[in-house]
């Protein structure tokens, strides 16, 4: 099941994952949903090495929104992606992914494909802010867990305007 193309009216935020510039972040819509990564064998294999479960995760970031229970770590917006939107969120922070909704990264994580730590990554849209609208991620996503869209330039606005930290 592809990201829900009106996740801003159907989710609501439910983090915040802050940039370490102390400028730019990009939200975490939920609640999260059982997909396609629950069916992914190699996913759930990484998941039982790792002594982790599968939770739902929701989805990552506005403009540029990753639905994390869709992702299958197959890495093609990362490897597509011309100005470095994406990286492997393990490969900077490598905690279980639902640790993952509020917090900071710095974006030094790896933005190469075959760089992720096993297939329970996820790509995290750390430099969403940095999007050129080129909507090549969205082509090559083999789940459809990816929606760009320049209008929620808008949502992201009038949700910073209404969400709280903490």
């Amino acid at each position: 099941m592809p990201i829900d193309l009106k996740f801003p009216d159907n989710y609501r935020v439910i983090g915040k994952r802050n940039n370490d510039n102390g400028k730019n972040f990009y939200f975490v819509w939920g609640p999260g949903k059982e997909a396609e990564a629950a069916s992914e064998p190699k996913v759930m294999a990484d998941y039982e090495k790792r002594g982790e479960r599968l939770v739902p995760l929701g989805v990552h970031g506005t403009s540029v929104a990753v639905d994390w229970d869709s992702c299958i770590a197959d890495g093609g917006c990362i490897d597509v992606c011309p100005v470095q939107v994406y990286q492997w969120y393990r490969t900077e922070n490598d905690i279980p992914a639902e640790q993952m909704i509020n917090g900071t990264s710095a974006g030094t994580g790896s933005c190469v494909r075959d760089e992720r730590k096993d297939f329970t990554d996820k790509s995290e849209p750390v430099r969403e802010h940095d999007c050129i609208w080129c909507m090549a991620c969205v082509t090559v996503c083999p789940t459809q867990a990816i929606k760009v869209d320049q209008a929620n330039l808008e949502v992201h606005k009038k949700a910073a305007e209404a969400y709280k930290d903490g």
